[in-house]
């Protein structure tokens, strides 16, 4: 192994991730172990040290494989840690390291240290940062954070905080471009204002009420659950949006512009109809819907109301793939939804579409609404049929169900039953 040319050496050095890959590097020959400063990345999995009782003793392992690098550059620690083994690695590597990923562990305690800093706190070194995530994250107060200029990416999943806490911290990453939150518990309004953001995922977990305005004018997705009243006013790029809240009732969703978006899901118990018929309204040109809202209503639980079947489709010219759950489908289906059929009526661009039928109510309209679906939709290439929990003691529900049959045994090239 001492015959290794120097490149192929330092080559393959430069590729190991693994912290015990490193350290087995280091007993191969003095050679070897002198060339590990060049190991720009190591990954400490969960069980690094499981035969190591102390965690102050895993701390020191830590601190001496990284501070042997000349210029180490990601860094993953899984393993158990102390805030004060961190302060130290950071003190090593904060220059030149652009990836930090930390499982912080620290959810289950109010992390009281009478000395040394928080785990949080000693982040804040690194100002040369790129992308940042967090495990089991306590962030009760604000971070003692200056600034991350160059940081694009920032995860954290699962967490507890407060709006303060979160939106110091994220005033300290101002250019950020991806940022996710998930399982973030104890977040009930905030404000985030991120110029350069482009993919946001926000999971704040609760009773489903939490407040959020965004201002982001680079923003290409959205992903938020949790929030009863959301307000985006800046969405003139926006392709991707999903809204839900399974634990709440979704009151209001302000956005000023949606004529780029191409995929919109909206999901949840509850949602009041006006902010639904406000995200309908502005998403004219959705090339993929997918809706799964079980009731409407301002307080108590409410069926959708009727739409009009051609009117819908034809505020939604563009519509490719279509996923409706009982409530929607139920909306469509009513008395006089197919009144305004005509033959000039075409659902030019729908290519699939998924129904999930919850009740054999209105089983005749609901047949009719199937029918019209296949007729006006030319192009369509595939219709899948989702049976779901359909419970009732008359034989309605069991006619339905034949009903069902028979339709997809007519058109089996394009039906199919799950």
């Amino acid at each position: 192994m001492d015959s290794l040319p120097d490149a192929i050496l330092q080559y393959i050095l430069s590729n190991l991730t693994a912290a015990r890959d490193v350290a087995a590097c280091n007993c191969v020959s003095k050679r070897w172990k002198e060339s590990t400063d060049s190991v720009t990345s190591i990954v400490f999995p969960r069980n690094s040290f499981e035969s190591i009782m102390e965690t102050d003793h895993s701390d020191t392992i830590i601190r001496k494989m990284i501070s042997s690098s000349r210029r180490l550059e990601k860094l993953v620690v899984y393993s158990p840690f102390t805030s004060k083994g961190l302060a130290s690695w950071m003190m090593h590597v904060s220059s030149s390291l652009r990836l930090l990923e930390l499982r912080m562990d620290n959810l289950a305690s109010e992390e009281v240290i009478v000395e040394g800093p928080l785990k949080l706190d000693c982040i804040g070194v690194a100002k040369n940062l790129e992308t940042l995530r967090l495990w089991g994250v306590l962030m009760m107060s604000p971070p003692k954070w200056d600034m991350f200029p160059n940081l694009r990416c920032l995860e954290i999943v699962g967490a507890r905080t407060d709006d303060s806490a979160l939106c110091h911290a994220l005033r300290a990453c101002p250019n950020l471009s991806n940022l996710l939150l998930l399982a973030c518990e104890g977040v009930k309004s905030i404000s985030i204002d991120l110029p350069y953001l482009e993919h946001c995922k926000l999971d704040f977990y609760g009773p489903g009420n939490s407040l959020l305005a965004l201002t982001s004018p680079r923003l290409v997705s959205l992903d938020v659950q949790g929030c009863s009243w959301i307000r985006v006013p800046e969405t003139r790029f926006l392709k991707n949006l999903s809204i839900s809240n399974l634990g709440g009732r979704v009151y209001m969703v302000d956005f000023n512009n949606l004529s780029s978006l191409e995929a919109l899901s909206i999901r949840g118990v509850q949602w009041c109809w006006d902010a639904i018929c406000m995200i309908l309204q502005q998403a004219r040109d959705v090339k993929h819907l997918f809706m799964k809202v079980e009731f409407t209503g301002n307080e108590a639980l409410q069926p959708f109301p009727e739409i009009d079947f051609v009117e819908f489709f034809n505020n939604h010219p563009k519509l490719q793939t279509f996923d409706i759950h009982g409530a929607m489908f139920a909306a469509l289906c009513q008395k006089n939804s197919l009144k305004k059929l005509e033959t000039g009526f075409a659902i030019p661009y729908l290519e699939e579409v998924v129904i999930t039928v919850r009740s054999p109510l209105n089983a005749e309209q609901k047949m009719n609404t199937l029918e019209s679906l296949l007729k006006y939709a030319r192009g369509l290439k595939r219709m899948v049929i989702k049976i779901l929990q359909m419970k009732s003691n008359h034989s309605s529900a069991d006619d339905f169900c034949d009903d069902i049959c028979k339709f997809r045994h007519m058109n089996e090239h394009l039906v199919q039953i799950e």
